[in-house]
């Protein structure tokens, strides 16, 4: 059988050198800026992307990966004879879901698995990657779209904001709703849970809203082994390269990484944010 193919959307951006290495696909989603219809990741990368956003009078909205893009994806795929597995973006963040299986209808024939990841960022990202090494060790397409659909279950994702505006603006708030109105000095601790972002805490300082994570993140590990890091940042890297190096002090993780957020995240999030994304047990 021909190797199994793997499909994601850029909400996770995964370090480069890792989609080359297991040739994983990704579907842009779109940014609409100014009357301009972007590609995530492709027309606009991340930097790029906050250096404007930190200029612009105006803001982006988004839109999810199209049905266009995933065919465009699929139909390569499909002529070679490879079964694919699709891990996207969280049903309750966005459409994109949607689109990928209108675009599977158009191969009736085919072995096309789509997995709600229900995450975003970088716990979709771990989820993607683990499924891409179940794949490279050799397992058989129902193994490895049993194991996409389970994958959820050892994946997490918390991250402090400057402010709600963004995501209260996006649309994308979920239960972080109730933190609307409160203090301007207070930072909110959100994470993803059920799909959705829901509040954690609400912390006064950023600095302390950083340190609040790890403590969180903590109580999250005990029990746990085969710790996976990654600091996720929206124009924040040197913010995330600290949080990580405590994390690997208390932690001792087996792998770890730094990650943008994606400009399709940072649309509805704005810039600042410093986020931990974790993958345990596998």
């Amino acid at each position: 059988m021909a190797q199994i193919a793997l499909v994601t959307d850029s909400t996770c951006v995964i370090p480069a050198e890792l989609l080359t290495r297991y040739q994983i696909h990704v579907a842009p989603q779109v940014v609409i800026w100014d009357g301009q219809t972007l590609e995530d990741g492709v027309d606009i990368s991340p930097e790029q992307f906050y250096t404007r956003l930190k200029a612009s009078p105006t803001m982006p909205t988004t839109s999810q990966a199209t049905v266009p893009t995933f065919q465009k994806i699929f139909q390569p795929l499909v002529a070679a004879g490879r079964p694919i597995v699709a891990v996207l973006v969280s049903t309750k963040l966005s459409g994109t879901i949607q689109s990928a299986e209108q675009a599977k209808q158009d191969f009736p024939a085919a072995q096309i698995e789509i997995v709600d990841s229900k995450h975003a960022g970088m716990s979709l990202g771990f989820q993607v990657l683990q499924t891409a090494r179940q794949i490279e060790s050799g397992k058989s397409f129902a193994d490895v779209a049993d194991y996409a659909r389970k994958v959820e279950q050892h994946t997490g994702l918390m991250f402090a904001v400057d402010t709600l505006e963004f995501l209260h603006r996006g649309g994308r708030i979920g239960g972080a709703a109730r933190l609307l109105g409160t203090a301007l000095n207070m930072k909110p601790l959100l994470h993803l849970e059920g799909g959705r972002i829901e509040p954690l805490e609400r912390v006064r300082t950023k600095a302390k809203a950083h340190a609040r994570m790890l403590d969180v993140l903590g109580e999250k590990l005990k029990g746990h082994s085969q710790v996976r890091l990654a600091a996720m940042h929206a124009d924040a890297e040197a913010d995330a390269v600290a949080v990580l190096e405590q994390a690997k002090a208390r932690f001792s993780p087996v792998e770890t990484m730094v990650s943008w957020a994606s400009p399709a995240i940072g649309a509805h999030t704005g810039p600042g944010i410093v986020g931990l994304a974790w993958c345990v047990d596998l």
